[in-house]
């Protein structure tokens, strides 16, 4: 103990906290304030805005020059597109089927049975296929995209393609871009289609609805507005998908673990951007398309 105080050192353990050694000493730093806290998280999500911002007019410059990357884009059409088909028929299908359920029981209790298939066909055109198929299928796209580029910028392949001098954010954010903005409105169409089907399949087998009067109102009640509406949020959400993707993915560093981290992030803030952007979107349709 002697030796360990003579050489400047306290056998005392740090306090707890942010701590600095200073003259051999563990000297406890004060916490930041809530401001500070705040200040920096603002300054940190307007750092990341504006670099999502950046990739995507660097993607769309990349975009004019030759050559076009049509087989990478079909490749991630591929991967975007097709790859999600069974997830969107499940989710759809049991959405549909659960939607029919809590709306035949609800509006029994009032008489009202015959609405259910205008109820369930209006929710799924404005908002329940372009929304629910977005977060669904945007978790799966959008944490591929960021382990896939993310493996690359730890393996330092991404610094590989411009020491080839190839642009990045051409051969790998504008394919995915291209590919998850045309995918989203067909998976949503598609959702749409197989959750009125779910729903169509719940009410004959259990509430004894005629399959002809489910279709007729269903259909009589969703205009071309109500379907626009709906089906036009959808490139907008497959473009944060790609472009959320892709920035975490590229700024990952730290390995494996890194890796991990990025696609957890991606994850998480495209579902919370979806939910942002639906809202304005929603504001938007509804003034160009009114109820």
């Amino acid at each position: 103990m002697a030796q360990n105080q003579s050489a400047g050192f306290s056998t005392i353990p740090p306090p707890s906290g942010r701590t600095r050694v200073e003259d051999g000493h563990f000297v406890r730093t004060p916490e930041p304030s809530f401001l500070a806290n705040f200040k920096e998280s603002v300054l940190g999500f307007l750092s990341h805005l504006a670099q999502v911002y950046s990739m995507l007019i660097g993607a769309l410059k990349g975009a004019t020059r030759r050559p076009f990357e049509g087989k990478a884009i079909l490749a991630q059409l591929e991967a975007v597109g097709v790859a999600s088909v069974g997830i969107v028929v499940v989710s759809s299908v049991f959405i549909g089927m659960v939607m029919a359920v809590q709306f035949a029981f609800g509006l029994r209790k009032f008489g009202g049975m015959e609405y259910t298939p205008r109820v369930i066909a209006l929710s799924f055109a404005r908002e329940l296929a372009p929304t629910m198929t977005s977060l669904i299928v945007g978790g799966r796209i959008g944490a591929g995209m960021a382990a896939e580029v993310g493996s690359m910028a730890v393996t330092e392949q991404i610094d590989a393609v411009r020491a080839l001098g190839a642009d990045p954010l051409k051969k790998l954010v504008w394919p995915r871009f291209v590919a998850t903005v045309v995918a989203m409105p067909l998976l949503c169409g598609t959702a749409l289609v197989l959750g009125v089907g779910g729903a169509l399949a719940i009410s004959v087998w259990q509430f004894d609805l005629p399959a002809s009067f489910f279709l007729q109102s269903a259909i009589g009640a969703v205009t071309l507005g109500d379907f626009a509406s709906g089906i036009l949020k959808t490139p907008v959400f497959g473009g944060l998908i790609a472009l959320i993707g892709c920035h975490f993915g590229m700024i990952t560093r730290g390995g494996t673990a890194g890796v991990g981290v990025a696609t957890t992030r991606a994850v998480v803030v495209t579902s919370i951007a979806i939910f942002i952007a639906d809202f304005f979107l929603t504001k938007l349709v509804i003034a160009i398309f009114p109820v």
